[in-house]
């Protein structure tokens, strides 16, 4: 153990712990490093101390209101509105209103240095990751809640879960490794989950270097699944390294290239103009599902593609009961790789989020609570 990190059996927390705080709406200038009260852990609850933090969309999206019904660009336009001139939008977040102020941070690796009355003894001191979409009222109910949307989240030294949200991992992964999964595995699987993606079957996935969508290729390979890919210029090599059987250039013709009714299922999380050429690929009786928009949340849709060929539609947001044991048992037992793509002291979230929305890396960001050894 690095004598930076919290003997969970003996060492006292700190009453005050460095966070990012975003304090509402808008440009770079919503993100402020603060010392704020460390957590205590409720009935139930557990602390973490946070080894790693992941980066995602989500973050930037919240910061932004782009979830809001009155944004419809892509992300990128929207991030440059909002570094111009900042805009509360009530219903900006994943629930409506964003809790502001608010620690964001929605994928973490942690240590559990403190439990809560009833919380399982046996969590103390594990190295975990954390399901960041939790179902309140159980999986057979539609409402979910997120960690670092709905409440405080990982971007600090410590975050507080409730404890049936850990989940132990053991594994040789670096800490760093273990916060590139939760979020992006979590989307992907369920997403591959629903459209029930089986052995031979063809799946297109779009946006397939992010990290939902690389996310995705591994995840479709491991269930025997041809994968095509779309990627940007210089990714081709390295789409293929993580499984994809074949690829497509970002921007080039999508149904030239494969051919209508060539495809059994899409993944898409990109959305925007090219949204209709998704439709035309896909086979009789295709899947097609989405957890995302960056390149623009309205699309054109021409309703004879979707029911002369039975098509179904899959929106995905909340993850399904089985996804999450699930990934920790890929990990586990080896099938999936961590594709990190870079490191960032937590101090330097802006820089990792200006380079994260250049779109030119190829996985997953991760920032580094400060105090900890770097990955």
């Amino acid at each position: 153990m690095s004598a930076s990190q919290i003997d969970p059996q003996t060492a006292p927390l700190p009453a005050q712990m460095l966070a990012v705080v975003t304090t509402g709406n808008g440009g770079y200038d919503k993100l402020e490093i603060r010392h704020v009260d460390t957590p205590k852990p409720g009935a139930g609850e557990v602390v973490l101390q946070v080894l790693a933090a992941g980066v995602n969309n989500t973050e930037i999206n919240t910061r932004l209101g782009w979830y809001s019904a009155s944004v419809t660009d892509g992300t990128d336009a929207a991030q440059s509105a909002q570094q111009q001139a900042a805009q509360h939008k009530a219903d900006g977040g994943w629930n409506a209103a964003t809790p502001f102020p608010l620690i964001q941070g929605t994928d973490c690796c942690g240590r559990v240095v403190r439990l809560g009355k009833d919380a399982p003894e046996g969590l103390l001191g594990k190295r975990v990751i954390v399901r960041a979409c939790m179902r309140p009222h159980g999986f057979s109910a539609p409402d979910n809640v997120w960690m670092a949307s709905d409440f405080d989240g990982a971007f600090a030294q410590y975050v507080k879960v409730p404890a049936d949200e850990v989940f132990p991992v053991e594994c040789d992964w670096s800490d760093a490794e273990l916060a590139t999964i939760p979020c992006a595995y979590g989307t992907a699987e369920t997403m591959l989950h629903r459209t029930s993606l089986g052995p031979g079957e063809r799946v297109l996935i779009a946006g397939a270097s992010g990290g939902v969508g690389s996310a995705a290729v591994q995840l479709a390979k491991r269930r025997g699944a041809h994968v095509t890919a779309i990627v940007g210029a210089g990714k081709a090599q390295m789409a293929r390294e993580i499984g994809a059987n074949a690829i497509i250039e970002r921007g080039a013709d999508v149904v030239k290239a494969l051919g209508e009714r060539a495809i059994d299922v899409v993944i898409d999380n990109v959305g925007g103009a090219g949204f209709p050429a998704m439709l035309k690929v896909l086979r009789q009786a295709g899947r097609y599902a989405s957890s995302g928009a960056i390149a623009g949340p309205i699309v054109a849709l021409d309703l004879r593609d979707m029911y002369l060929k039975d098509i179904t539609l899959f929106g995905s947001t909340a993850w399904d009961e089985p996804v999450f044991a699930a990934l920790v048992g890929y990990i586990e037992r080896g099938e999936i790789r961590p594709l990190l793509a870079r490191s960032y002291p937590l101090t330097d979230i802006v820089a990792a989020q200006q380079e994260f929305l250049k779109k030119s890396h190829f996985g997953n960001f991760v920032l580094i609570p400060p105090g900890l050894p770097s990955p």
